[in-house]
Parts: C-alpha cells; sequence; structure tokens
C-alpha cells in the first residue's frame, strides 16, 4: 500500500491520462528501474509535481514526499535525538533499604530520508532547489557510493547502506525563478532531467474540464485565454494551469457565465490573473498595464 508522507494537496494529485502523459510516464518508468533517479523540471503550474507521484505510485512502493526549501537541514532528512527517556526503579526487597536504580536514554527519530533509504521508498523530492546546495550534497553519497552517510549525528555507526528498493524523483522550477538556488552539476549529472512544459491547448482544457466539473467548450475558452496571456510574458513567469482551474472553478461554483463580454467574469479574471501577469510583463505601471492585456484577452475569446 502506497503511503504519502507530507502535505499534498488532493486535486494536484490527478492527471490526465493522455498518450503524451503515459508515454513519459512509461519512459520515466523503465529508466528509474534501470537504476536512474529523475528530475522533472519546467515552469511552475506545469503539473510536475502530479507527475512525480504518478510515477512513483507505479513502482508499487510507500512514497515519501520531501519539500525543498532553505531551511532544510541534514537533521530533517537524517534524523536527530528528540529529548530524552528517564526509567527509574526502586527496590525494597530489605525493610528499610532502598536501592535506586536510574537510567536516562536519548530518543532517536527517524528523519524522512533516512527512513526512506532504509525501507527502500520511492522518496519525492518537490522543488529540491529550493533547498541549499550544501544541504543536497547528501544525494552524492546516496546516487553515486549507495550510502547514507549519518555525519552531525551522534550514532555509532558512519552511515547505513542504500536498501535495494529505493528510489527518488526530483522536481524542480528554472533557475530564474525566485527562491531558486542552482544546482551543483555533480548532482545534475547522475539524474535523467526531462523538461516538463505547459500542456498544448486541448490537453489544458481537459484537466480544466476534469478538475472544475465544467463543459470542455468552457474549458477551452479559459485556457486559451490564460495562454494568450502568457505569451505576453517575458521568460517562462506567466500564469499557469493552476490560473486556469481556479477562474473555472470559481466561475462553476459562482455560476458566472465564462463570457468575455460578462463584467463578472472579467472582474473574477482581473483577480486572479492581474497579480501573476503584472509581475512578469515589462512596463512602467505593471499593474495598469496587466489590467489593460487582461481586459483585452476578454475581449478577444
Amino acid at each position: 500500500m502506497t503511503v504519502l508522507k507530507g502535505k499534498i494537496d488532493k486535486n494536484s494529485r490527478t492527471i490526465i491520462r493522455d498518450e503524451k502523459t503515459e508515454e513519459l510516464l512509461s519512459r520515466s518508468l523503465r529508466y528509474m528501474k534501470a537504476g536512474y533517479p529523475i528530475h522533472l523540471t519546467g515552469p511552475s503550474g506545469a503539473g510536475k509535481t502530479s507527475l512525480a507521484l504518478a510515477l512513483a505510485k507505479r513502482r508499487k512502493k510507500p512514497v515519501m514526499l520531501i519539500h525543498g526549501n532553505h531551511e532544510l537541514n541534514n537533521k530533517d532528512l537524517i534524523g536527530d535525538f528528540t529529548g530524552y527517556t528517564s526509567k527509574k526503579v526502586v527496590d525494597n526487597y530489605i525493610r528499610s533499604v532502598y536501592k535506586w536504580d536510574e537510567n536516562v536514554t536519548e530518543t532517536w527519530r527517524d528523519g524522512r530520508l533516512l527512513e526512506a533509504v532504509k525501507n527502500g521508498y520511492t522518496l519525492v523530492y518537490d522543488e529540491f532547489t529550493r533547498s541549499l546546495p550544501t544541504t543536497n550534497n547528501i544525494f552524492l553519497s546516496i546516487l553515486e557510493e549507495g550510502i547514507l552517510p549519518l555525519y552531525g549525528t551522534k550514532l555509532t555507526e558512519p552511515f547505513i547502506r542504500v536498501h535495494p528498493d529505493f528510489a527518488v524523483i526530483f522536481t524542480s522550477n528554472p533557475d530564474e525563478y525566485a527562491g531558486v538556488y542552482q544546482t551543483q552539476d555533480a548532482l545534475l549529472d547522475r539524474l535523467i532531467t526531462i523538461y516538463i512544459d505547459h500542456k498544448d491547448h486541448d490537453r489544458e482544457a481537459a484537466i480544466v474540464a476534469h478538475k472544475a466539473d465544467i463543459d470542455e467548450k468552457d474549458a477551452a475558452a479559459v485556457t486559451k485565454l490564460v495562454a494568450k496571456l502568457r505569451k505576453e510574458c517575458i521568460e517562462e513567469t506567466g500564469p499557469s494551469l493552476r490560473a486556469s482551474i481556479m477562474i473555472a472553478r470559481l466561475a462553476a461554483e459562482q455560476k458566472i457565465k465564462i463570457d468575455g463580454s460578462n463584467p463578472d467574469f472579467v472582474r473574477l479574471c482581473l483577480d486572479i490573473l492581474g497579480h501573476q501577469v503584472s509581475r512578469c510583463i515589462e512596463s512602467d505601471e505593471p499593474i495598469k498595464a496587466a489590467e489593460r492585456l487582461i481586459k483585452k484577452a476578454c475581449i478577444n475569446m
């Protein structure tokens, strides 16, 4: 039985089983069976985490999830002593003669990486480039020597052997994203990196229709609107598939007609897309420029 450890949005685990997705999952699974770790990279909202979890599920092993962040350290990954356990025994077998025996031991708790390595789990390391490169150096020994060093701990063993069933799937955003560290080449050289881009209109519309439970025609209208705005953005920082799903869900829940001439729909698009678009366009007045672009895109739906 698959056990997911970590906070996951249940809606993010669902992917559309189209031909391209199936082919990607199949070949990635073959690489993993041959012993190679997979690295899914691409713009935010392209579905990397969903694909990683779907791929992990296909291995039919328990799944451990780690979210990258700049505060992650060896204590989080390997584990740490969390406190003390005290045991006291009083023996008064002979009247008026007391024997005290007190034993104090430290309590150890495995970190998520150590637990996964020991038990042969599939590790999904989501957005691993948000962690410091020095923290991620621990994976070099795992992937190259097949051992997990236990440095920084008071454990008696210097390392443990990696379980033969252990496997890891990394996901990351491009280097130009805020809060992302550049990954060391020594680690990237050991990964099979697959770029995940935004899907074409038909595939995005199918996902939106499925997740928002709306008509495919309305879903297509929303995804085309968002795709137009994405093209106006510099690099790869425009609104993602998540924005399309948000618009579609709220429109369905609030019974707002998906129509560019509908003021309520335009207002919904401005609220959801305004900030995202303003951050990825070059303008002296980004907020106003973003609102003009969104309104124009709505008119031309």
